[in-house]
């Protein structure tokens, strides 16, 4: 497995378990905020999924599949998911738990397509049953922990505590995908430079064309 994906494989791991650790008891917390019911809570949920899914079909297909560098187009959307936490901290009605969940939907409508496409350019053809095994395991176990886990520093430490968890680990994961980017980052300078060089390799060999053919043509005795 080589490390390109090794990191985003980690990464992913790392955002997902921590947001894992809210998932379970977020609509207790919704609850117990100004303005917060039952229904609210599935209204937080429905915002959320109502922004991911109508956003990322546009930026997909005019904005991620037509950019090179797709680490950085993951790099804006994990940053606002990880802003997420941070919002809830500082929440006092459910609107703010609103706008809260509309920037979710915007960062994972940015990361997910991001994140799949760069697994797809990055995993080995021979081993893609295994990678996305150790992908989907890795997620899988990081879920389980985070949802018991998460219930048991609400309970003990209270919500304000562990949306600062989730925010830090979600924040590590952030910071490997920003050395992701930077190793992509090299090989998109590398590969630009190697294609200048060819193109002027070209544009040589077409100069040096021209030149012998106008070169033979005044050799060429007039009839």
């Amino acid at each position: 497995m080589n490390k390109k994906i090794l990191l985003l494989i980690l990464s992913d791991i790392l955002i997902l378990s921590s947001f894992g650790l809210i998932a379970p008891i977020f609509a207790i917390f919704l609850i117990g905020i100004e303005g917060g019911t039952i229904l609210t809570a599935g209204m937080a949920t429905g915002i959320f999924l109502i922004v991911r899914s109508t956003a990322q079909f546009p930026l997909s297909k005019f904005l991620i599949d037509n950019h090179k560098h797709k680490s950085r187009l993951l790099l804006i959307g994990t940053s606002l998911i990880v802003l997420v936490p941070f919002i809830y901290v500082i929440a006092n009605n459910v609107y703010v738990i609103f706008i809260a969940q509309g920037i979710y939907g915007l960062g994972t409508a940015f990361a997910y397509p991001s994140w799949f496409s760069l697994f797809t350019i990055y995993m080995d053809k021979r081993h893609r049953g295994f990678e996305y095994s150790f992908w989907s395991a890795g997620v899988g176990i990081g879920g389980a922990i985070a949802a018991f886990l998460g219930a048991s520093v609400a309970e003990s430490f209270g919500f304000i505590s562990l949306f600062f968890v989730v925010g830090s680990i979600a924040l590590f994961g952030f910071l490997i995908l920003i050395f992701l980017d930077r190793i992509e980052t090299r090989e998109l300078r590398r590969e630009l430079s190697l294609k200048r060089k060819k193109e002027r390799e070209r544009a040589k060999r077409r100069k040096a064309l021209q030149k012998a053919k106008r070169r033979a043509q005044r050799q060429t005795p007039q009839k």
